[in-house]
């Protein structure tokens, strides 16, 4: 079984994808969870690989989800490849943010749309797949997307309403933000059922929104399947 760190695992939907392909994932600490990732440090040699999205409001073009002073935590992700050793990474970012470069690693670069990959919205997330030696990294794609994806609600937080107009507040607040909830759960292809109960409806968009979409994740953990098997060169 291939043992794999989870960092800034949020809600958990890039393990939920990896964890789907077989792998075991280990989840690290989590500021959403109270967790404090400058004080954490893993063993070296116990994990087979890494992987995470350090949190992107410093490069995103939407910052409505954190903290209002987004900090760059890339290096904290680098600092924990260093530390841990393992065989193989995957970073999870938005377009714009800055490369991992952990030493002795060949480290490629994917940019996927949540549609390429099956899914039905325009949210565009790149990844960086590191390895050592040459393991070929190549997410395969829907053939016949469909041209016109939809806006993901959750993009926008919950200030979107359900005609695509900005929402600015008033009495309907509260319905608004669950709307933008339930919708946001299916854009990220996330069951009907699925719910975080100790969280604000507020939390709760902010929570999915900051996740990768199922259907990219599980195209990117199916190819880091396939490499690191050695069936994609």
């Amino acid at each position: 079984m291939t043992l794999v760190l989870s960092l800034f695992p949020g809600i958990g939907l890039l393990d939920m994808a990896f964890e789907e392909e077989g792998f075991c994932v280990v989840r690290g600490p989590d500021l959403l969870w109270g967790g404090d990732i400058g004080r954490f440090h893993p063993p070296a040699g116990k994990f087979d690989g890494v992987i995470g999205g350090p949190p992107c409001q410093a490069w995103a073009r939407t910052r409505n989800y954190g903290s209002g002073h987004p900090v760059n935590l890339v290096p904290e992700f680098v600092r924990i490849i260093e530390e841990c050793r393992p065989a193989w990474w995957l970073m999870e970012n938005v377009p714009g943010a800055p490369e991992p470069v952990p030493p002795g690693f060949l480290v490629q670069r994917r940019e996927l749309v949540d549609v390429w990959c099956g899914g039905e919205t325009k949210r565009r997330r790149v990844f960086w797949f590191g390895s050592i030696g040459q393991t070929g990294f190549h997410p395969r794609l829907v053939p016949l997307h469909s041209p016109q994806p939809k806006p993901t609600v959750i993009a926008g937080g919950s200030s979107l309403q359900k005609d695509g107009s900005k929402y600015r507040g008033g009495k309907n607040y509260g319905a608004k933000t669950t709307w933008a909830f339930e919708r946001g759960k299916l854009d990220q292809g996330l069951p009907e059922a699925f719910d975080l109960p100790p969280f604000t409806v507020l939390a709760k968009v902010a929570a999915i929104g900051n996740g990768v979409p199922l259907a990219m994740g599980r195209a990117v953990a199916k190819a880091v399947k396939r490499a690191i098997n050695g069936k994609d060169r």
